[in-house]
């Protein structure tokens, strides 16, 4: 036999939670064409992994790359993980479809959080062409596609805050079935955020039943990871059983310390779920800080209408009034949320917290007047998290890792302000921080075939004999990210190779 890549003599995991085992693995194209002691094999390039773990290339089912990817198609904060598929379209935030009815700057503020490079021309009008746009830029990992709530609902009812009549439910259920013809694997939703936040409990069935019918996965960002986070946890577990619909949970934490424990609780639900045949699971990262728009923290009915309909009521002392009036009873405090990203200059801001910016003002009124001077564009790290509660979820048998990250490039557009270390060290953090805690062999399951299966991938995720060639040798004792809340764009240590469709992307050096 004649190879491309021939990995020899690495500890194998294959990512189906089978225990390790020593053999050499031969590429050739795109896919793995032999497992074994392949004495007899000869390549064009042999790679020795003595010593070294080899398993499935990562498959990040909860990702934000829309946009970066035009950006930085080399991913490079992805691959330098060994990530490569990327799962886009999560928490309702998406960027199609845009037909003539959508108000396309309203909908770029609604899902600002994206938005990284403002000089991305939104020129698609639907899931086909955005993919066309994509392949053109060559990204080098795999994309799966989710379709988003949040375009739905802007191209179907706008941003008002209201139940979608009948009609505009029917036009929201035929766009999503173009987008799951168009290569869509499921839906997400993310209801803190305007419009999605304004759907009921029938709006959701609808869509859940196409998602049901197409045999795809519903996504949720719930409604509540605080106060509320039992009866959001049940919501999603309701719509899915009504639907029949696979529903997965994203990023399971309980935000707050009065609330720290409930993730044991949200857990027991899903775990009754199951029992009685729910399809239901959740996602994770291994951080007790979180990352999201800092008008996340401006009340649903101050968003109403959009973006701009939101600053400028934040200019009424009456509507401002209000706001403060209702932060005072937030679960998290004001020195635990750090401004990560303002558009334009950051200089002065991020980097700080709001209590630190606040001095002797209320922290609400920073808050806006960010939101003001930035005309929205302003991103945070909000702490407020137990580690408890992080590893309660990593260790549950139907916990797969998302990274809730993005692909950026640290030297290119998407390199500004401070992002969550995530995008640049999830999958490195969780085998030196807490493989010994749950095992090796559960965590990379964890991050290969468990998440690939749920986004219905039938030929990545393991390492087996004609499978696809996405692979990663790493180093177990000295794996670990390195990226910090303080110093966040830093690649981590310990990944020696990653192959993706069978192409060297990331060599043993650490070069990409």
């Amino acid at each position: 036999m004649i190879a491309d890549l021939l990995i020899t003599g690495g500890q194998v995991i294959d990512g189906t939670g089978a225990t390790a085992y020593q053999a050499s693995v031969a590429v050739a194209g795109d896919r793995i064409v032999a497992i074994g002691s392949l004495d007899g094999v000869r390549a064009a390039r042999t790679y020795d992994a003595s010593g070294l773990v080899v398993c499935p290339g990562f498959v990040d089912i909860h990702t934000h790359s829309d946009l970066s990817l035009l950006s930085n198609p080399g991913a490079l904060s992805k691959i330098r993980q060994g990530v490569t598929t990327e799962v886009i379209g999560n928490c309702g935030l998406g960027v199609t479809p845009l037909p003539s009815t959508v108000d396309i700057a309203a909908l770029r503020t609604a899902v600002g959080y994206l938005d990284l490079d403002p000089a991305i021309d939104w020129t698609w009008p639907d899931l086909a062409g955005y993919l066309d746009v994509l392949r053109k830029a060559r990204p080098v990992v795999n994309v799966v596609p989710l379709a988003a709530h949040i375009p739905l609902r802007a191209a179907t009812v706008g941003f008002d805050e209201r139940p979608a009549t009948a009609e505009e439910l029917e036009r929201m259920c035929a766009l999503l079935e173009a987008e799951f013809d168009a290569g869509a694997v499921g839906l997400s939703t993310g209801l803190v955020y305007a419009p999605a936040a304004y759907a009921d409990d029938d709006e959701l069935a609808a869509l859940g039943r196409v998602v049901a019918s197409r045999d795809g996965l519903f996504s949720w960002h719930m409604r509540d990871y605080a106060d509320e986070l039992l009866d959001s946890v049940a919501q999603a577990v309701r719509i899915g059983r009504l639907t029949g619909c696979r529903t997965q949970l994203s990023h399971l934490v309980a935000v707050g310390q009065r609330n720290w424990g409930s993730v044991q609780q949200a857990l027991e639900l899903i775990d009754e779920a199951r029992r009685d045949g729910v399809d239901v699971a959740v996602d994770v990262y291994p951080y007790t800080a979180g990352n999201a728009s800092l008008f996340q923290l401006i009340p649903g009915w101050a968003q109403r209408g959009g973006g701009e309909r939101m600053l400028a009521r934040l200019r009424d002392p009456a509507v401002r009034e209000r706001i403060r009036a209702e932060s005072a009873s937030a679960p998290v405090g004001w020195d635990e949320i750090t401004v990560n990203s303002v558009g334009g200059d950051g200089s002065g801001v991020v980097g700080r917290t709001i209590a630190d910016l606040a001095g002797q003002r209320d922290g609400a009124e920073v808050v806006m007047d960010l939101l003001l001077e930035h005309e929205n564009a302003v991103t945070m790290v909000a702490g407020g998290r137990s580690e408890n509660d992080v590893l309660a979820a990593l260790s549950h048998p139907a916990t797969v890792i998302g990274s809730d990250g993005f692909a950026l490039d640290p030297d290119g557009p998407t390199g500004r302000g401070m992002p969550h270390p995530r995008s640049y060290g999830c999958y490195p953090r969780l085998l030196g921080r807490y493989a010994g805690k749950i095992g090796l062999v559960e965590a990379i399951a964890k991050c290969t075939s468990r998440p690939a299966a749920r986004v219905g991938l039938t030929d990545r995720g393991r390492i087996a004999t004609g499978w696809l060639a996405d692979l990663v040798v790493f180093d177990q004792e000295q794996v670990c990210d390195q990226a910090t809340f303080q110093d966040p764009q830093r690649f981590p240590v310990g990944i020696r190779l990653v192959v993706a469709n069978g192409e060297i992307v990331v060599d043993e050096t650490g070069g990409a």
